[in-house]
């Protein structure tokens, strides 16, 4: 009988395990893990610099260092930093670019072991080759396993190069996603065109699931609107891409997608910027979307950033540096 007793209590023990862990799947709660998630963001204009929150279940953002800056922009003329984009690379440095300005024709980056102490800021002048480039807006980096690389892309407006949408757009603002790749930040390869379907698009983000990559996007037609995130996929990180499928957003316009995996889901943070909120929706096939945006928090103030996951220990040691 003895035996028999701790084969039950075996079976219920492995039961009640079972039901915890598909409980915490269905009720959107975290299982315990060595990383949490990470969010880099921008306030105001972009003009304090780099922002940064942290959330142990994806939903709930608590703002790092009294959600003050937490590093000061110095790259280019205007010494903006907004759309800051974060990943942590192979080499076990945190990787950072973002918006430098609003009509400048190249990037910041700087790099960091820890989230705390970075390197010179540099200005990477990608789109300095066209004349009449007007801008380049809210790069993203995307490291490509296969080709051992980082990709980075951006939206560039060059006036009048694509006549047959200009009157769809933003008055002066007709945009295309473009893309270079490096491995080491110093030497880039050539800048061209990565997504263009016949429309205004910015705010371009790649996440990886097995052998697909999905391109989040902003469909930014003005006439009529449209204003919201899209997704097309490719075989390869570098595309060529599909054709957009339909909004994944709501009514409402958005951009600035940033995706994560989250209990299963794939959880797509957006900028609901008329709003002036963070929104989010989740999948668990990429194709049917639930809009989660009442369930997330984010600190007051949040714009366009990008989400990542960090170590517990690499938190803890941010958490302490400024005093969290």
């Amino acid at each position: 009988m003895l035996f028999c007793n701790r084969g039950y209590q075996n079976y219920f023990n492995m039961k009640k395990i079972l039901i915890l862990f598909v409980s915490a799947l269905f009720l959107g709660c975290s299982v315990p893990s060595d990383q949490v998630y990470m969010f880099s963001y921008f306030r105001g204009n972009g003009e304090d610099g780099l922002h940064l929150a942290w959330s142990e279940d994806g939903y709930n953002f608590h703002a790092i260092n009294d959600n003050e800056s937490v590093l000061r922009p110095e790259a280019g003329i205007d010494k903006l930093m907004r759309d800051p984009c974060i990943i942590k690379g192979p080499d076990g440095l945190f990787h950072m670019v973002w918006t430098v300005s609003w009509n400048e024709r190249g990037i910041g980056y700087a790099s960091s072991p820890d989230l705390i102490e970075w390197s010179e800021q540099k200005y990477i002048p990608l789109m300095e080759h066209e004349p009449n480039a007007r801008n380049c807006w809210a790069p993203e980096i995307f490291y490509d396993n296969t080709g051992s690389r980082f990709l980075i892309i951006w939206s560039t407006t060059i006036s009048g190069l694509f006549p047959e949408t200009e009157a769809t757009a933003d008055p002066g603002w007709d945009h295309r996603m473009y893309y270079t790749y490096t491995t080491d930040f110093e030497e880039f390869g050539p800048a061209n065109i990565f997504y263009d379907h016949g429309f205004n698009v910015i705010d371009g983000s790649i996440l990886q699931h097995e052998d697909t990559y999905y391109l989040f996007l902003k469909d930014e037609t003005r006439f009529p609107p449209e204003k919201n995130i899209r997704l097309a996929t490719a075989a390869t990180a570098e595309g060529p891409y599909s054709p957009p499928g339909d909004p994944i957003t709501g009514d409402y316009w958005a951009e600035g997608p940033s995706a994560t995996f989250v209990d299963g889901y794939c959880m797509v943070y957006f900028d609901k910027y008329i709003e002036g909120t963070i929104g989010a929706v989740r999948s668990y096939d990429f194709k049917e979307w639930e809009d989660v945006s009442g369930k997330v928090n984010f600190p007051d103030g949040t714009n366009h950033g990008s989400v990542f996951k960090v170590d517990r220990a690499e938190l803890e040691r941010l958490l302490d540096y400024h005093g969290d």
